[in-house]
């Protein structure tokens, strides 16, 4: 994080907390996540940071947590779902951002960023789940500010962009599944990778549409996954009318 501030980053766009739920025996505890959480503000230096909820699932499996076997992992019980089917897993991790935020002297804007919505229901969840825990851990010295938004990263969320938009203080455009999933073409097949394709006509609607709703609701739309790091594509995002890409730095 340190470096790409350095090198003129205005922000971090996607904090990947999965990499601290993976290849351990047992999940962190929410003291190891606030420790981690705050030294990633303070590195914003007034910056913000967008932290996405533990994105699990999938192809991203965790080793203290035994889920039933699914016949299609990517469909099936991952991000926002896996998570509010454990609430505790999720009230952890929030208690964590919170206390971060609250306990760190940068001013920096933290952002909570929600996996793999489709329904509004699980966009207001968490919200009042923010909200609760907020209320119980503050002390007196005024209201813990987090911004609550989501990776628009499937069909639905795309098609209920506007009724989302108006639940939410941000939104990130995630091509990376968004792409498999329009295309109906798993990324990681060969056979089919002719048509995982994130300038599509197909894609760049559903992207137009994000935007458009973005704008109708007055807050700002970004976009990460691979396609905001391919040069070819800057311009014609740009002018779609994204406020930022994200996009990898090493």
């Amino acid at each position: 994080i340190r470096n790409a501030i350095k090198a003129g980053a205005d922000g971090i766009g996607l904090f990947r907390t999965e990499f601290l739920f993976l290849s351990r025996p047992d999940m962190p505890s929410e003291a190891e996540q606030e420790a981690i959480y705050r030294n990633a503000i303070e590195a914003c230096n007034g910056k913000p940071l967008t932290i996405r909820l533990l994105d699990a699932g999938g192809d991203k499996t965790l080793p203290w947590y035994s889920p039933e076997q699914e016949d299609n992992p990517f469909l099936g019980v991952r991000g926002i779902r896996l998570l509010l089917a454990n609430p505790e897993i999720l009230r952890v991790q929030i208690r964590a951002i919170l206390r971060a935020t609250a306990g760190t002297r940068m001013t920096g804007e933290t952002r909570i960023m929600i996996p793999m919505v489709t329904r509004i229901d699980e966009v207001k969840t968490v919200r009042d789940m923010v909200c609760a825990e907020s209320a119980l851990l503050e002390d007196g010295n005024g209201s813990i500010s987090v911004k609550v938004g989501i990776m628009v990263e499937t069909p639905a969320a795309v098609l209920n962009a506007v009724e989302l938009a108006a639940a939410c203080d941000f939104f990130s455009a995630g091509t990376n599944d968004l792409t498999q999933y329009v295309m109906a073409a798993d990324r990681g097949n060969a056979a089919v990778s002719y048509l995982y394709d994130a300038l599509s006509p197909a894609m760049k609607k559903a992207l137009e549409m994000i935007v458009d709703a973005a704008r109708s609701a007055g807050i700002p739309v970004g976009i990460c996954g691979e396609l905001a790091s391919d040069p070819r594509a800057t311009e014609l995002l740009l002018g779609l009318g994204f406020d930022s890409l994200s996009i990898s730095f090493s």
